[in-house]
C-alpha cells in the first residue's frame, strides 16, 4: 500500500519539532521524505532524552519513515547534489531563519529557476517579513505575543505553560501541511509551484478563534477566567477527594441536568446558564467533587452522558478503551529485527495507510543510497566523503 501522498517527494531541511512533525505526517501518508542533515550540527532531537536502546525516543518517532542524507551545505559540491535532487523532489521544507537558505544558494528564487514546479515551505517563528523576522523564539514566546497566554491561565496566578507545544505543532506543523497540500492542488491546475511563508506566531494568533472574533467585532477583551470556556464558568477541572481531577464540560441544559442529578444535586441545574451565578455554582460543584474519590466518579460518570470525563495520566490514556479502539499506538521496525512502540498516525483513511517502515534513521543512513540514485559512482562518492561533503 502506497498511501494517498505517494506521488510527493519532499526535501526536508528542518530540525527540532515544527518541520519534522509536518514531514512525519507527510511520510505517514506515503510521501517520500528525504532529510538533509548537517554532519557538523545534527538535529538536537538526536540527543534529547529519554533514550531507547541508545536512540532518542522523540527523534525515532518524529523521523520515522524518512531517509537521512548527511550533507555539508556550506560546500559547493553539496549545492550540486541538491540541484540534482530537485529533478524529482519538487517540495522543499525548511525551518531556518529568513535569509539563511539564500546565503547557502538555496533560496526559493534560485531553486525555482531550476524547477518551476517547486513548492517551497518556510516555517519560522515570526515569518519572512516584519521587525521580528530575525528574532529568536520558542513556543512559549509565540503564544505570548499572539495573545493566547493572556486568556489561558488563572486570574490569581497568571498564564499557564502548556503541556504540549501548541504554537510549534498547531501553528507551524499543521498549518504548514495544510498550506503545502493546498499548493499541490494549485500546482495541478497551473503547473507552477510557489513559496509558502508559515509564521508560527501568525498561525497561532488565528487560533484565538472565539476570543479574537469577539474582540475585533464587539470590543470584548478576553482575560483569565473571564469567559465561559477559560474558567469563567463552571466549565472547568474539579479536584477529587483523593487528589485527582475531573473535567466538566456540561454546557448544554440537558448535560447540566444530567451532571447535577448524578451528583445528587438536581436543583443546581437551574444555575447552569446564569452568568451572575457561575462562581457560586462552581463552588458548589467543587464541593460535590471533593466529597468523592476519583475511581468512584469515573464509575459514576461512565454511565452518564454529561460531558464529564476523568483527567487521565498518559499511561492511563494509553489503556483507555476509546483510544485503544482507535489504534493510536503502533509498532515501528528499528531495523535490527526488533520494533519500538510509537504513536500512530491519527488520520484514518478508508483505503488505509502504509505500514510504518522504520524509526528515525541514524545520521546519513541513506547517504550512499541517495547518491547512487543520482548516478554517482564509487570514486565520486569516495571523494565526497574524503572532502567531508557527505557522511
Amino acid at each position: 500500500m502506497q498511501g494517498p501522498l505517494a506521488s510527493l517527494k519532499v526535501l526536508d531541511f528542518s530540525t527540532l519539532l515544527p518541520g519534522p512533525f509536518a514531514s512525519l505526517l507527510l511520510a505517514d501518508m506515503g510521501a517520500e521524505v528525504l532529510r538533509i542533515e548537517s554532519p557538523e550540527r545534527p538535529d538536537l532531537l538526536r540527543i534529547l532524552p529519554p533514550h531507547d536502546q541508545g536512540t532518542s525516543a522523540s527523534h525515532a518517532y518524529l523521523n520515522r519513515n524518512k531517509r537521512s542524507l548527511a550533507l555539508d551545505l556550506k560546500q559547493p559540491a553539496a549545492l550540486e547534489i541538491i540541484k540534482r535532487l530537485l529533478d524529482d523532489h519538487d517540495i522543499l521544507l525548511e525551518q531556518f531563519r529568513p535569509g539563511v537558505m539564500e546565503r547557502l544558494g538555496l533560496g526559493y528564487e534560485a531553486l525555482k529557476a531550476i524547477n518551476p514546479r517547486l513548492i517551497y515551505v518556510s516555517i519560522t517563528g515570526y515569518g519572512q517579513t516584519g521587525p521580528f523576522k530575525d528574532r529568536a523564539g520558542h513556543d512559549i514566546n509565540y503564544l505570548a505575543l499572539a495573545g493566547l497566554a493572556s486568556h489561558t491561565g488563572r486570574a490569581d496566578s497568571g498564564p499557564l505553560p502548556l503541556g504540549i507545544q501548541a504554537a510549534d505543532i498547531a501553528g507551524g506543523s499543521l498549518h504548514g501541511v495544510i498550506g503545502l497540500l493546498a499548493a499541490v492542488i494549485a500546482r495541478q491546475q497551473s503547473g507552477q509551484g510557489q513559496h509558502l511563508d508559515v509564521s508560527m506566531t501568525d498561525c497561532v494568533f488565528s487560533l484565538n478563534a472565539l476570543a479574537g472574533a469577539g474582540y475585533l467585532a464587539c470590543g470584548v477583551k478576553p482575560g483569565w477566567e473571564n469567559h465561559a470556556l477559560n474558567g469563567g464558568s463552571f466549565y472547568d477541572y474539579y479536584r477529587t477527594r483523593d487528589g485527582r481531577w475531573m473535567s466538566v464540560g456540561s454546557l448544554e441544559p440537558g448535560f447540566m441536568q444530567a451532571l447535577c442529578a448524578a451528583l445528587g444535586r438536581p436543583e443546581l441545574a437551574a444555575q447552569g446558564l446564569a452568568p451572575e451565578q457561575q462562581q457560586r455554582l462552581k463552588e458548589q460543584l467543587r464541593s460535590e467533587f471533593e466529597k468523592r474519590d476519583f475511581a468512584d466518579l469515573c464509575a459514576l460518570f461512565a454511565e452518564v452522558d454529561a460531558c464529564v470525563e476523568p483527567v487521565l495520566e498518559l499511561d492511563e490514556a494509553l489503556e483507555h478503551p476509546q483510544l485503544k479502539a482507535r489504534h493510536l499506538v503502533t509498532r515501528v521496525p528499528r531495523g535490527d529485527g526488533s520494533s519500538q512502540a510509537q504513536m500512530a498516525c491519527p488520520l484514518k483513511f478508508s483505503e488505509g495507510l502504509p505500514e510504518p517502515r522504520h524509526i528515525g534513521a541514524r545520521l546519513g543512513a541513506h547517504t550512499e543510497q541517495v547518491l547512487r540514485e543520482l548516478g554517482f559512482n564509487d570514486e565520486r562518492i569516495a571523494r565526497l566523503r574524503d572532502d567531508r561533503v557527505v557522511v
